[in-house]
């Protein structure tokens, strides 16, 4: 134990410079007295560590001193980045861990990408609205030559030329200002600008993509979490999105929640049972998800959907009256 916490003191020298005893006993989560202790015992064991007193002193580790982690390139790096910065830090307990793990991932970076690693995972959102522990990782099948011109021009901020096949469409040639890539329920998403409106495409559907050279007009900073909430509710997905509100028992919450593209609103009526507004990706999808809750839910809104469910359900009915 005290040799990961060893370990994970060099890597957060490495990475932050100069830092306070006070600091080092906040991040590795232990008393000041112990930070001190550990210090000694890297500088018994011939690693490069100073100390700088004074009031902005602190500790440092001399420049050029790399701890070794092997066989993990770039990317894998950059997805073990990804996964840990999201959902599930805290899962089984192993947060602190985790923590740790992430800092050698880190180290693991070359010095020209290292700087920037921060800012590249908060390009990749992995489903901000499914568990960690029960989804599914690979998204909808899309060219790996594709999905990695496209990550590329995402992570170096250039613009980015796609051949894209819209729903009925002719697949045409766009150029777009890449803000960052979502995955959702196994479905990849380019969010993008395009003359400066908003644009949300599926990768499945880029048919051949290039990254150029020019700089992407976009922040420095984003955050996909919100960018995705409010362009999925807009975004259209194989067909005309559908809006419905309906009454659903709560043992069946999550089935309609899991397959539905966003929830809007969530209330309670005095029954018990919850008041939803969920969307989604169109007609067909909405009546076979409400379909299989049976008669644990009820479609409030709107009157076309509650009259097909009635009309299959008569007809049910009907054949088995014979």
């Amino acid at each position: 134990m005290r040799a990961d916490r060893l370990v994970s003191l060099v890597l957060l020298l490495r990475q932050r410079g100069r830092l306070s005893a006070d600091t080092l006993a906040r991040e590795l989560e232990v008393s000041t007295r112990t930070v001190l202790r550990d210090i000694e015992a890297l500088s018994a064991a011939g690693v490069p560590v100073y100390a700088e007193r004074g009031r902005h002193g602190g500790f440092a580790v001399l420049p050029g001193f790399q701890t070794e982690l092997t066989g993990l390139n770039h990317d894998e790096a950059l997805a073990l980045l990804v996964a840990g910065s999201r959902r599930g830090a805290q899962a089984f307990g192993l947060g602190s861990a985790l923590a740790s793990a992430m800092l050698k991932v880190a180290d693991a970076l070359p010095d020209s990408h290292r700087d920037s690693a921060a800012d590249a995972s908060e390009r990749l959102l992995v489903d901000p609205e499914t568990d960690l522990l029960s989804r599914r990782l690979v998204a909808e099948e899309a060219p790996d030559a594709v999905v990695a011109e496209v990550r590329r021009a995402v992570l170096a901020g250039h613009k980015l030329r796609i051949h894209y096949a819209a729903v009925d469409q002719t697949p045409q040639w766009r150029t777009v200002d890449p803000i960052g890539l979502v995955t959702v329920r196994d479905q990849g998403y380019l969010l993008a600008t395009r003359s400066g409106a908003d644009r949300t495409y599926r990768l499945s559907r880029i048919l051949e993509a290039e990254e150029l050279p020019e700089l992407a007009q976009r922040s420095d900073r984003v955050d996909l979490d919100r960018a995705w909430q409010e362009r999925s509710v807009r975004f259209r997905t194989g067909g005309d999105q559908v809006t419905v509100q309906a009454r659903v028992e709560p043992s069946r919450r999550e089935d309609l929640v899991g397959t539905a593209l966003v929830v809007l609103t969530e209330d309670s009526d005095p029954d018990g049972r919850l008041r939803l507004e969920v969307t989604f990706q169109d007609p067909r999808h909405a009546e076979w998800a409400l379909w299989q809750l049976a008669s644990h839910a009820e479609v409030l809104t709107p009157q076309w959907l509650r009259d097909s469910l009635r009309n299959r359900a008569a007809a049910i009915a009907a054949s088995y009256a014979r």
